[in-house]
């Protein structure tokens, strides 16, 4: 619906009935605030230019929204991947017909151009799964886009494009950002490019608990607006009057899978440092606190005795070799700031924790029994180390796979299997694994081939679990059977 700007109403007051009182003179009051400001074509002109569209290919056939599927089980949480050009009905049939081994377009996105020479933020569902990406400008040039770095825990993913003297987005501060403040969405709806949707911000720091794809390492903290979205739109630009980036377009509340009322981004707090931190270390340095925790409400405020703070994270458990354990966090203690900025729920912890790495210093600010506390740290990595976490790489594992001959499976009485040779220094010999070992299985998932075993290993590493492990079922050549568990953390 386009937005219009609002005439505020002459309010007229008479002091009574004409007839009795016409001597007195009647008055006029006109209302005080100022009026609205809706212009929004600055806004667009800075963005437009920055935000393209995002072509997914595969070799292989997928759902059209993309590997998240069409809906949330629940049928309410959509992320919008989109179908290629709006809808498959309008593709010709001899393109339906193509063969499996040709690349056909499964998905459709969008992303923001970040640096002038070709750096792109987008979600990491808009580019999971694509054997090939295509990038669309707004000047309807084209180039093929490599991946960089993903983080699924945040949904989001850098790509790049070979191209030079690009119009970046300019980054503003998504903490700033208020609620009710206008804002506007920026991505390719349908196929749409360069669409541009007015809204306000409807809330901040909005946890949905649906990004289960991250498991427990999943980051939820989105600004919620009004803005209109549909499928197509995911990757694209939330920016303020001023036109500066404050979210990249993430994810729609829906029964029916297009727009509804609400829409949610990812706040640039978490993008800025997912994405530095992708092109400066090829991987997310996710720092951790080190404590689970409960939001506080009315009932537990009173079952706990409560009185000193009505909002925050009331801590649970405490883990080893952590920050919270350093910092003396104890049971029931609130969580109400991190380095001075206000915690009130759970997102919002999430978020404050996420802009820092490990090895970095913060601040807690926590009640115990209605007293008020105030320690700092450093925090740790999922190890407990202030580490640096690498890029993961197939090779790490240090070895190479055999594919087994049937004669083998039958005398060892397997079905499937793959051998290791040549063996050195790595991740499989540091487990202990040795030359010659049939692996059989890897997180329970039987494995036949050399590409088995890397769309496993890379499963993993892209998990966002806490922990990175690969267990190994198999037999040696004399019929033994032996379990090893390969850490694939990777700190140096």
């Amino acid at each position: 619906m386009k937005k219009t700007s609002i005439t505020l109403a002459l309010l007229v007051a008479l002091s009574g009935g004409i007839g009795a009182y016409a001597s007195e003179p009647a008055f006029i009051r006109t209302a005080s605030t100022p009026a609205f400001e809706t212009d929004f074509t600055t806004a667009a002109e800075k963005t437009v230019n920055a935000v393209v569209c995002i072509k997914s290919f595969a070799t292989r056939q997928q759902n059209p929204y993309g590997s998240q599927g069409g809906y949330d089980p629940f049928g309410m949480f959509d992320f919008f991947f989109g179908t290629p050009g709006g809808s498959q009905r309008q593709q010709p049939r001899q393109q339906q017909k193509q063969k499996k081994s040709e690349p056909v377009q499964t998905g459709l996105g969008s992303g923001v151009i970040i640096s002038e020479d070709g750096y792109i933020v987008t979600n990491n569902h808009v580019i999971d799964n694509a054997d090939k990406l295509e990038v669309l400008l707004n000047d309807n040039a084209t180039y093929e886009a490599r991946i960089i770095g993903t983080d699924e825990a945040s949904d989001l993913a850098l790509i790049k494009i070979d191209a030079k003297g690009l119009s970046p987005i300019t980054f503003g501060d998504s903490e700033s950002v208020k609620v009710g403040e206008w804002v506007l969405a920026v991505g390719n709806p349908f196929g749409f490019n360069s669409t541009v949707t007015a809204g306000i911000v409807s809330a901040k720091a909005r946890s949905l608990g649906t990004n289960g794809k991250g498991g427990n390492m999943s980051i939820e903290s989105f600004i919620q607006t009004d803005a209109a979205l549909n499928p197509g739109n995911s990757g694209g630009a939330l920016v303020n009057l001023n036109g500066e980036l404050i979210g990249i377009n993430s994810a729609i509340y829906s029964n029916t899978g297009s727009y509804s009322g609400f829409s949610f981004a990812i706040p640039t707090t978490i993008v800025k440092k997912v994405m530095a931190d992708i092109r400066q270390y090829g991987t997310v340095q996710r720092a951790m606190l080190g404590c689970s925790v409960v939001e506080l409400d009315a009932k537990l405020a009173k079952e706990k005795g409560i009185t000193a703070a009505k909002a925050g994270c009331l801590v649970a458990s405490v883990s080893d070799m952590s920050t919270a354990k350093e910092l003396g966090l104890q049971e029931d203690d609130l969580i109400t700031a991190i380095n001075g900025s206000e915690v009130h729920n759970f997102a919002q912890l999430v978020e404050q924790i996420s802009k820092f790495r490990p090895g970095d210093q913060i601040t807690v600010t926590y009640y115990r029994n209605n007293k008020a506390y105030q320690k700092t740290g450093i925090l740790r990595n999922s190890q407990g180390s202030t580490a640096i976490t690498k890029k993961g790489d197939f090779s790490e594992l240090g070895c190479a796979f055999m594919k087994l001959s049937a004669e083998t499976k039958q005398h060892l009485g397997i079905s499937n299997g793959v051998q290791v040779q040549g063996l050195k220094g790595g991740a499989f010999k540091e487990a202990g694994v040795k030359d010659g070992f049939i692996i059989t299985e890897i997180n329970d998932t039987p494995v036949n081939s050399t590409d088995d075993v890397e769309y496993v290993y890379n499963q993993v590493m892209k998990s966002g679990n806490e922990e990175r492990v690969l267990f190994l079922k198999g037999l040696y050549p004399t019929g033994k059977k032996y379990y090893y568990a390969v850490n694939l953390e990777g700190n140096e």
